[in-house]
């Protein structure tokens, strides 16, 4: 087993990164132990690495099982940009493809082979003796429970039986409590420990918009959003033709995904997408699943998705660079009815219904759209995200506490064993002959919501629920459960509120659009990025993702050494690219000095509206930016002169803990991740910032 420095060379060596994401380093341990796991991660939250990592420590080779062909070859690519020795092979290959594969198999020259389902039994022979572990990617393909079951992943209970000394890794980003039993039962790993990491993606802007002048609303919405990459989700074939159409005909580079069109097509929309040649993919949800693109900067669902599962993992694949990202969801009863009319007749109707019902649930949410995304998978939050509509824009508000303490107590009582339906048939004094014959006529809380009407009573429990004080166990035929937070409520007098039922629809909030932050370095950077990658014939994202460009333009690297400190570059890259990206910069910096620019600064913008009075989140908010930009703009126009109190915004106190933190990690080039981590992200990237700099300032 590798010590930590050692695990950490081979971050820092073969992708470019100085620390690990949160669960990361414990995971690898776990697996380089040689120990069975069930690793649950969002998308974008590293999972990779995990067994990558393990991968380059181990001297066999890793194994990863994938359910997609098509982009096997990305993640390959990806690798080998890297300086990783990986292949893949599946049967859309030659057979001479095939040979060179074994080949490698056989003489042991290949750390990490990525292979599907169907073609491991005709791989088993030539891997005898020779697999270190077995990855298992979108584990949740193999549970019935799962929202994208494949049969073909049932052969994997064999592997155990097959390879007993070998450890297998499970990876998924969603699967709720059934599914991750399920998994571990399939996968004959009962044992094994879970790493469940936070399904929260902070990144992602959660927004529901009523399901009206849908199309007229997407304009609206990509107004802002011109070379952004997005994708937009549909129901049905037809609707991805007629929004694709519509688009094409505004001036936006899109192009149509779904099951109908030829394998070549798809194929050619996939490269299309991939390599920035389009911007756009209108799709149905045959598209997606594995996708890498780092870049996409919004997910549109133009329909109602039919669970939450499928709607968390469609959104994560925006913002995979970590950089902000929107997600736009449009809702109305006619999607629901739709839906319910593809999950008749279907072989667990029950779930799907019950996990549909959470999904309009989600939809129809008047509270934090994070909470109830994230109560959805178990983990239970009670502070308001911020970064979503409702948090945003709330609604009025009352105090609902009373009303939560008689329906937490009707639960309870009711010994956490009955529905919705029979739970408010006993808060509101129901004669009806099931609930006498129960005797739950004879507890505490039967007729203890009688005034509150049968709808609005039961539009208060789903508020509940998405406040993650209830639970619903829909595996076990829908039973409402207590949370850790109900008992708070119950026993801890914790104050709840609920949302008055006849607020208004919102409105579109107003946006004022102005010229980018952009520099103009970032293009040029990204025009470069673009030309190599036709050049080696992989996705743009494979050279660098938009976050290391971003890097590049913030930290102005000036040399190999310095541009190994940009997050995403390593040694094989820096040697690769670093001249390149290194004389873009150069160059780019010399016309700057040339060239004084006559527009107004940015940052002085912001001073003006500074001067009129408005918050930094008004500031914002008018510029169509960041709040973390307009702190970084207080940076600079201190800098500049300006007679601007910093400690306005950050405490002497808080200065002086951010220091001493960065002087006991031992921190250098002012690398904020760290902190950042250190502090449990609890304190924002602009606080530490601005303090960095006023303790350099001192």
């Amino acid at each position: 087993m590798l010590t930590q420095p050692n695990i950490l060379s081979l971050l820092q060596k073969y992708f470019g990164y100085s620390s690990f994401r949160a669960q990361q380093e414990d995971i690898i341990q776990h697996i380089l132990e040689q120990k069975d796991g069930l690793i649950i991660m969002p998308t974008g939250g590293g999972k990779s690495i995990c067994f990558q990592i393990p991968a380059l420590a181990f001297t066999g080779m890793t194994v990863v099982v994938s359910p997609l062909i098509a982009l096997m070859k990305d993640q390959v690519d990806g690798l080998k940009a890297n300086g990783i020795s990986a292949g893949f092979f599946n049967s859309s290959q030659a057979a001479e493809t095939q040979n060179s594969i074994l080949k490698g198999i056989t003489e042991q020259k290949l750390k990490l082979l990525y292979v599907a389902p169907e073609s491991l039994d005709t791989l088993k022979p030539y891997l005898k003796d020779k697999v270190a572990l077995f990855a298992i990617d979108e584990a949740h393909c193999i549970s019935s429970w799962g929202h994208d079951f494949r049969p073909a992943y049932i052969r994997l209970g064999a592997l155990k039986e097959e390879f007993p000394d070998t450890p297998i890794a499970a990876f998924t980003a969603t699967a709720d409590q059934a599914t991750q039993q399920d998994i571990l039962e399939q996968l004959k790993i009962k044992h094994a420990k879970k790493f469940i990491s936070s399904f929260d993606r902070k990144n992602l802007y959660l927004e529901v918009r009523p399901g009206i002048k849908r199309i007229q609303q997407i304009f609206s919405f990509l107004r802002d959003k011109k070379d952004q990459s997005g994708i937009i989700y549909c129901l049905s074939r037809k609707s991805t033709e007629m929004l694709t159409e519509k688009l094409k005909q505004k001036g936006y580079k899109v192009m149509a995904y779904h099951a109908g069109l030829e394998a070549q097509k798809r194929s050619e929309v996939q490269e299309a997408f991939l390599g920035d040649s389009i911007d756009i993919v209108v799709a149905t949800i045959a598209f997606g699943m594995g996708i890498d693109k780092s870049n996409v900067r919004w997910v549109i669902h133009y329909n109602l998705p039919k669970n939450i599962e499928s709607y968390y993992q469609e959104i994560g694949r925006s913002g995979r660079d970590g950089l902000p990202a929107n997600t736009l969801l449009f809702y109305s009863y006619a999607d629901v009815v739709q839906l319910r009319k593809f999950i008749d007749n279907s072989s667990n109707q029950d779930v799907q219904i019950a996990k549909l019902n959470r999904m309009q649930q989600f939809a129809e949410a008047l509270s934090c759209r994070r909470i109830a995304l994230l109560n959805y998978f178990g983990e239970h939050i009670s502070e308001g995200c911020g970064n979503c509509d409702n948090c945003n824009t709330p609604p009025q508000f009352f105090d609902g506490t009373i009303l939560t303490q008689k329906v937490c107590s009707a639960i309870y009582r009711l010994k956490e064993n009955e529905n919705l339906s029979v739970l408010m048939d006993v808060l509101r004094g129901s004669a009806k002959a099931e609930i006498y014959d129960k005797g739950y006529n004879k507890i505490k809380t039967y007729g203890a919501a009688r005034d509150v009407p049968w709808l609005d009573l039961q539009q208060f429990i789903i508020q509940m629920v998405n406040q993650g004080i209830i639970n619903i166990y829909f595996h076990e035929n829908n039973r409402l459960v207590l949370t850790p937070l109900a008992h708070e409520i119950l026993f801890k007098a914790k104050k709840v509120k609920l949302a008055k039922l006849d607020t208004k629809p919102k409105e579109e909030p107003k946006q004022i659009f102005e010229d980018s932050e952009v520099t103009g370095l970032f293009e040029k950077l990204r025009a470069l990025r673009t030309e190599i990658a036709k050049q080696e014939n992989v996705p743009p994202y494979i050279i660098f993702s938009d976050a290391a460009l971003k890097d590049m333009e913030v930290k102005l690297p000036k040399d190999s050494k310095e541009f190994l400190d940009v997050n995403g570059v390593g040694d094989t890259k820096n040697k690769k690219y670093g001249r390149q990206f290194l004389a873009v910069i150069k160059t780019f910096l010399a016309e700057k000095t040339k060239k004084p620019s006559t527009k107004k600064a940015t940052e002085l913008k912001t001073l003006d509206l500074l001067k009129d009075g408005l918050s930094i989140d008004e500031i914002a908010e008018h510029r169509a930016l960041s709040s973390t930009t307009i702190y970084g703009h207080l940076i600079k126009l201190h800098q500049s002169g300006q007679n601007i109190n910093l400690y306005t915004f950050v405490t002497k106190d808080e200065v002086a803990t951010i220091a001493k933190a960065t002087e006991s990690l031992a921190i250098e080039n002012k690398a904020m991740k760290p902190i950042f981590e250190h502090f449990d992200e609890k304190i924002p990237y602009w606080k530490i910032r601005m303090a960095l700099y006023l303790k350099e300032t001192e």
